[in-house]
């Protein structure tokens, strides 16, 4: 498995990462880190994740914390967070300045509409790559993806609260690994 060079790497490779996302960036995290770098394997790349997804604030960035973290310790979980928010906070104030211009065009309006329908194909793409990943889980690939279909139907569906579904969905999920792996 490769390793980052340096500090700086690290920070490049994640201000690179951050820049090739919009609205969501772990389909370009997976690929980056697993694929491209070989920083990860997709189990780890699933276990970060996973921990990423229930600690508070954005998934990526307490992936890219965990990932800085590991090979460098607080420097390198530093170096990893500033290249996820340093280049893409700039570009974002600017944009938001220029969009208070352009906002009273409907064309810049449904360009966004747009943007958010590719991210949400992104993050599905995402999860069908990371499917072979789930046959080493306590879980298990069908009871996984019965879960996540369960969820999507929970929310997407029945609009029920995100905290509802994931204490419920969550929990449930961690009882069933915690009884299998005992």
């Amino acid at each position: 498995m490769n390793r980052p060079e340096s500090l700086s790497a690290l920070f490049v490779a994640f201000t690179r990462l951050a820049l090739q996302g919009f609205g969501g960036v772990l389909a370009v995290a997976q690929r980056e880190l697993v694929e491209r770098l070989g920083w990860l394997t997709k189990e780890e790349f699933v276990e970060m994740l996973a921990v990423a997804q229930v600690l508070p604030g954005p998934n990526i960035v307490n992936l890219s914390l965990m990932v800085g973290d590991r090979f460098f310790g607080l420097r390198g979980a530093m170096a990893a967070v500033a290249g996820m928010l340093v280049v893409p906070a700039v570009l974002v104030l600017g944009l938001a300045m220029a969009y208070g211009e352009l906002s009273r065009f409907p064309v810049a309006v449904d360009a966004l509409r747009g943007m958010g329908a590719v991210s949400a194909g992104l993050i599905l793409a995402t999860g069908v790559k990371l499917l072979p990943a789930l046959q080493t889980s306590a879980l298990g690939r069908p009871l996984a993806v019965g879960l996540a279909l369960l969820a999507f139907v929970l929310i997407g569906l029945l609009r029920w609260p995100l905290l509802t579904v994931l204490a419920l969905i969550g929990g449930a999920g961690m009882v069933v690994a915690w009884w299998r792996l005992k």
